[in-house]
């Protein structure tokens, strides 16, 4: 029987319809950073999965009875109660978003010269160990480096690696271990239960705390329960607890799995730790029952992952994805495999084999996707993860050449990523014609979210420049979303 999405549209929102002209002014105005861009100016934005979901309508309900209380509301317990029945951790703590609920663990357990050992650290992570002081140190398991193959947990740290950094000359350095579920800096890949475990074991064994980043957890949770034998006949929120149960504590970003706008959490069972956070919350955030969350934001979190659970929700998102997935392969286009389900990674290196490295293919795609189609995405490649010198140019590549494509929780149709397909398999047509870029002005810390590139080469003449979203097919020669305005 067909999978369908579990809910239907009762309230819309009108999306920009953009000429090809106005895209060309709006990137040049934004230094041709994504980032730079407004939202008026985005027909399909798949820049984040973070704060970007639709929310319900009991999610609102609940919002519009909140208790705006500044010590012991209502709202704030329900918010406790919520993820105590997920994590059964005992201290929680509520904070307004994930790199808040880093910077304050990270700085009780970090300092200048400790290590931070995870399966991969995203942007925003890597520069809280950073800013301390401290030294993050990615070991992804061997099999992501091979982005086709079919192995199912590519989100895995390297359990060797680990071992070796635990009993080496470094390991009285080593602050903490991290494990993202699921590994969005590593394509968006799910960690096993299996991965988790042996882990934890090695942690505890040598009293180094491990905590997990689990802002997708219920995603790593469905995967798991897809992919891993040893669990296919348990349900989402049975995995998703015992992989809580593995860790000391978590930290994670509720604008991903909790389905809400704004909303983070610091889980722990540390009695100790957790009062030297709570001091640094209130310092910094706010009070330790809200922790700078409006009342309405932790109602909206507590029936969020309440939802997220659900497992027809998590069905018809996976099948969401592996449709993209599927629509984007059969354009052309190469993804890392096996599709995850927040986001799809294109292997813009292969596609744009003409640009090296110094050039940014990764960019050079996600600009050429928004020219073509107004659609925003983010580069996972070296202008993210590479080594620049003084003059901005290229001194290391990164691993690979990424496009990072974000799935917006309960947003878009399948109309919608069709139309993204679409527009891939005309680049695809004839990738020669997508321009390499060059940096212009960059900052030292976090650089993708500020720098400006433009263009190394003249812009190509477009073959085309009108098309009609939701009604192309893969033959269409034709992308512009005003084509009937």
């Amino acid at each position: 029987m067909a999978s369908f999405p579990p809910y239907r549209a009762q309230v819309v929102t009108e999306i920009p319809v953009t000429t090809r002209p106005q895209r060309e002014e709006a990137l040049a105005v934004a230094g041709y950073n994504a980032f730079n861009l407004p939202a008026s100016m985005v027909t399909i934005d798949l820049l984040t999965d973070s704060g970007t979901g639709a929310v319900s309508t009991a999610q609102e309900a609940a919002a519009t009875a909140a208790d705006r209380s500044y010590a012991g509301s209502r709202s704030f317990f329900r918010f406790q109660s919520a993820l105590n029945e997920l994590t059964r951790y005992p201290r929680i703590l509520p904070v307004h978003q994930g790199r808040a609920a880093e910077r304050i663990l990270f700085s009780s357990v970090l300092s200048a010269g400790k290590l931070s050992l995870s399966n991969t650290h995203f942007d925003t992570t890597r520069a809280n160990v950073e800013l301390l002081g401290a030294v993050a140190v990615d070991l992804p398991c061997p099999e992501f480096h091979d982005l086709d193959s079919a192995e199912p947990f590519k989100g895995n740290i390297d359990l060797g690696a680990l071992a070796r950094y635990l009993d080496g000359p470094d390991a009285d350095r080593i602050g903490m271990v991290l494990i993202t579920i699921t590994n969005n800096g590593g394509g968006g890949q799910p960690v096993s239960m299996a991965n988790l475990a042996e882990a934890s074991r090695l942690c505890r064994a040598r009293g180094v705390p491990f905590f997990l980043d689990a802002a997708r957890f219920a995603e790593n949770a469905w995967l798991v329960v897809q992919r891993e034998k040893a669990f296919q006949d348990r349900t989402p929120r049975e995995v998703a607890r015992e992989a809580f149960a593995l860790a000391d504590g978590c930290v994670a970003s509720l604008k991903k799995d909790g389905i809400s706008p704004m909303g983070a959490f610091i889980g722990l069972n540390d009695t100790e730790l957790a009062q030297r956070c709570e001091t640094n919350l209130i310092a910094t955030e706010g009070f330790r029952t809200y922790g700078g969350l409006g009342a309405h934001d932790l109602e909206r979190v507590a029936k969020g992952v309440e939802e997220v659970l659900d497992p027809n929700y998590l069905r018809a998102r996976a099948m969401e994805a592996s449709h993209l997935a599927g629509e984007i392969t059969q354009a052309g286009v190469d993804i890392v495999q096996p599709p995850g389900i927040h986001a799809l990674y294109l292997n813009a290196g292969r596609l744009l084999s003409h640009l090296p490295p110094s050039l940014f293919p990764g960019h050079a795609l996600a600009c050429e996707l928004y020219l073509r189609g107004g659609i925003r995405c983010a580069e996972l490649g070296s202008l993210y993860l590479g080594t620049l010198n003084e003059k901005n140019e290229l001194v290391t590549a990164a691993p690979f050449e990424l496009v990072r494509i974000a799935l917006p929780r309960r947003v878009y149709s399948r109309a919608h990523f069709d139309y993204v397909a679409d527009v891939l398999a005309e680049i695809a047509k004839d990738p020669a014609r997508v321009p390499g870029h060059r940096i212009v002005e960059a900052p030292a810390t976090l650089r993708h979210f500020n720098l400006r590139t433009e263009p190394a080469l003249p812009l190509p003449t477009p073959r085309s420049s009108h098309a009609s979203p939701g009604g192309s097919t893969r033959s269409c020669s034709n992308h512009d979303p005003a084509r009937h305005t």
